[in-house]
């Protein structure tokens, strides 16, 4: 009988490429996992493992055993998830990715609610890059992810993930009121200086696509991944952006905020595990989700 530990172990060596980045994953010594590998090698009588510069490299019979065990984890994951249906409260915990804005703006509602409504839950919440989240979870680093997809840039997909939509907000231009010349559409813009999220980030291309399709290179001084950074340039008068609506949430704009042609709207979405999607954990992260996005709707800026 083969051991499911052990299998699961050579899946992450194929989720994260090195035996260092599974041993610091799953808490771990890389002695430890290299063990426990070389222990699944003697139970199946085969090599499954070849070094590669630092790396290693799963041989053919290593990779039918990966997918026979996801296909086990997500059987073990559906059993979880049908017998956490049959209690009568939601317990245990769920381990949750999000970006920053919508962190901000939906997490502490939802959060507040599923602390009254569920008190047995525990919730844990870690800011990731939506495509970075979206991977990790597909790994089960995470639970459930909320991730973004602007328009005409679509996110990643994972086969085992699902994508529920959960709510959208308006991009729009976002400039000072004082500090730089008077700007009235998006190719005023272009003398102007900008700040941007750092390269790689979805909303870093469509920003560049858009100054792009205006006529103009933007000239991009400022980058950070961090949008009330973002935003206190330009409230001081030292860059121009485009923003998403999901930032005013519960505040009013401290900066001019103008319309994009054709308005663009950013889609937010979560996804989970299709094989735990019917855990109640997940079914009330995403009920209570829903009704925070709704009562957030409310609060955006007029468009």
């Amino acid at each position: 009988m083969l051991d499911v530990r052990r299998m699961t172990l050579l899946r992450e060596v194929k989720v994260r490429g090195t035996l260092a980045a599974v041993a610091e994953a799953l808490s771990l010594s890389p002695s430890a996992v290299s063990q426990q590998l070389a222990l699944l090698e003697k139970d199946v009588g085969v090599e499954l493992l070849r070094k590669s510069g630092r790396r290693v490299q799963l041989t053919p019979q290593a990779e039918i055993l990966v997918a026979h065990t996801s296909d086990i984890l997500e059987s073990l994951e559906r059993a979880e998830a049908d017998l956490a249906s049959s209690l009568t409260t939601v317990t245990g915990t769920i381990r949750i990715a999000v970006f920053q804005s919508a962190a901000l703006a939906l997490l502490p509602g939802a959060l507040s609610i599923l602390r009254r409504e569920h008190p047995e839950l525990r919730v844990e919440m870690v800011q990731r890059e939506p495509e970075t989240a979206l991977y990790e979870t597909w790994a089960r680093d995470f639970d459930l992810v909320i991730a973004e997809q602007y328009p005409g840039h679509a996110a990643v997909r994972h086969a085992e993930l699902d994508r529920v939509h959960l709510t959208s907000d308006a991009l729009r231009l976002a400039v000072p009121h004082a500090g730089l010349p008077p700007v009235q559409s998006l190719a005023d813009t272009a003398e102007l200086p900008w700040v941007m999220e750092p390269r790689g980030a979805a909303s870093r291309h469509w920003a560049e696509q858009a100054c792009r399709r205006a006529g103009f290179e933007p000239d991009v001084r400022y980058e950070t991944a961090d949008l009330q950074a973002q935003i206190r340039l330009i409230e001081s008068g030292n860059a121009v952006a485009l923003m998403p609506d999901l930032v005013w949430t519960g505040r009013e704009p401290s900066v001019a905020l103008l319309e994009l042609p054709g308005r663009p709207r950013r889609s937010i979405f979560t996804s989970v595990r299709r094989a735990g999607r019917r855990r109640p954990a997940i079914l009330a992260c995403r009920e209570v989700l829903d009704r925070s996005a709704r009562q957030v709707a409310g609060q955006q800026p007029a468009g």
